[in-house]
């Protein structure tokens, strides 16, 4: 069995002619990428013997959008099997056709794999394909298909960018005005109804728009604006704070930042499951970082009967006397909090899962209402975002927690604040001698070494 071409359009027979192992393809919304993506994948299962996946954000969405896709074009051909329970289309050469969704990456192993199709995969997190689905597909030299609609300047937007340059990939990105399916009427209803961002975003494919269900979509670009996501911001001379957010079967994340003076540098994180305790902390003291302080949240004080021991009775025990603990507060404070300290917030430029995950936190959408509503939505981005919230609780503790008394100059005599004597006191010492407000003027020289 072929596609017939004549029924195509010219950039679905260039796919079709020239798709490689390794294939994104950027699509305006309603551009039939995921016909058009799909149609071609049931094909090859004919043709070659192999599981076959498609992979949606969520096994909800894959189900509504593929499986209905799937019995549309295939219902009358007898020689399939259909299990609906399981979303499974076996043929008589045994290929299957399965259908998931990435809510639990770890449940996403098999042995023959020959062709998996993301859907959406910037909804997805972006280590799934690489750690999970790749090494299976590379042991098969199985093909994939990225398929997705952009969700603004992240690590998708990245992948995409290094795969223009990679000649193992077929890349492609299409507008509205390059595939002509929606005609002006449908054009002009779509600009009355969306925002500027909305449409530039869907049907235009921009990757610097946001979306407003984004809750830090307006302050993550303008950090990308101003230049505040960039490489080789750590400085060995600062110390290092971490922030912990505690799960055991679900991902484990810590945060290292330093503080300089009201600036917070975002420059490590970790994140991983299934571990105890013990494996974070040995993974933190095993980096080359002098620790200032290790903030967990509220919940780790919590004791177990076994033992009457918390789990900050052992983080104790493993890191050492400066632990804290970061006090509870309700999402919409700390939200606030977070916006209004975000314009001193520098992030390393290779922390990509950082920027993804936060690009893609969003609020719930209330289908009864048709509207957003002001509470986050909780998944798999959440765990970036709780990092964000402690950072926001701590915020107005850090920047006055001295950045490195050791290695600051000595400043004799004092002439910021005249109710300090003229020993030698280090910089901290003299700023916050006292609570008595000073318009303070810094000579740049203090700071050279």
């Amino acid at each position: 069995m072929k596609i017939n071409l004549k029924n195509l359009r010219v950039w679905q027979k260039d796919y079709i002619k020239n798709k490689k192992r390794f294939n994104v393809l950027v699509v305006h919304r309603r551009g039939w990428k995921t016909v058009w993506a799909v149609l071609d994948w049931m094909l090859e299962t004919i043709q070659e013997i192999g599981d076959y996946w498609y992979i949606a954000p969520t096994y909800r969405q894959a189900k509504k959008i593929a499986w209905r896709m799937i019995q549309k074009y295939w219902n009358q051909i007898t020689w399939f099997t259909y299990n609906s329970s399981e979303l499974i289309v076996t043929y008589v050469n045994w290929s299957t056709l399965s259908l998931f969704g990435a809510e639990n990456p770890d449940s996403l192993r098999w042995l023959d794999l020959k062709w998996v199709i993301f859907d959406e995969y910037a909804q997805q997190p972006s280590w799934i394909y690489w750690e999970i689905i790749f090494p299976m597909l590379n042991a098969n030299r199985g093909w994939v298909t990225f398929i997705w609609t952009p969700k603004g300047k992240n690590s998708f937007y990245k992948l995409y960018e290094r795969a223009k340059k990679d000649d193992r990939w077929y890349t492609t990105l299409l507008t509205y005005t390059d595939t002509k399916l929606l005609d002006e009427e449908q054009i002009a209803d779509a600009r009355l109804e969306m925002t500027e961002e909305e449409f530039e975003q869907e049907y235009n494919c921009s990757w610097e728009a946001f979306m407003r269900w984004a809750v830090y979509g307006k302050e993550l670009q303008l950090a990308n604006k101003e230049g505040r996501i960039k490489k080789g911001i750590y400085d060995p001379k600062v110390p290092v704070d971490t922030f912990w957010d505690l799960w055991i079967s679900d991902a484990m994340t810590i945060w290292f930042i330093q503080v300089v003076w009201q600036e917070i540098r975002i420059i490590d994180s970790y994140k991983n499951t299934w571990y105890w305790l013990d494996h974070y902390a040995w993974i933190v003291l095993a980096k080359d970082y002098k620790y200032n302080k290790h903030y967990f949240p509220h919940d780790i004080q919590q004791r177990e009967l076994s033992s009457w021991m918390s789990r900050l009775d052992t983080a104790v025990k493993l890191l050492g006397n400066n632990c804290a603990v970061v006090p509870l507060s309700s999402i919409e404070s700390w939200i606030n909090a977070w916006r209004l300290i975000f314009k001193n917030v520098w992030i390393e430029e290779w922390l990509e899962d950082l920027q993804n995950d936060l690009s893609l936190y969003q609020y719930e959408y209330d289908e009864k209402r048709w509207e957003f509503t002001k509470k986050p939505k909780h998944d798999w981005t959440s765990h970036y975002a709780d990092m964000y919230r402690y950072m926001a609780i701590t915020y107005e503790y850090l920047i006055r927690t001295p950045i490195n008394q050791e290695d600051q100059p000595k400043i004799e005599i004092n002439p910021y604040n005249n109710t300090v004597s003229n020993e030698e006191k280090t910089l901290d010492e003299i700023i916050f001698a006292d609570d008595e407000e000073v318009e303070l003027e810094f000579n740049d020289d203090v700071y050279s070494e």
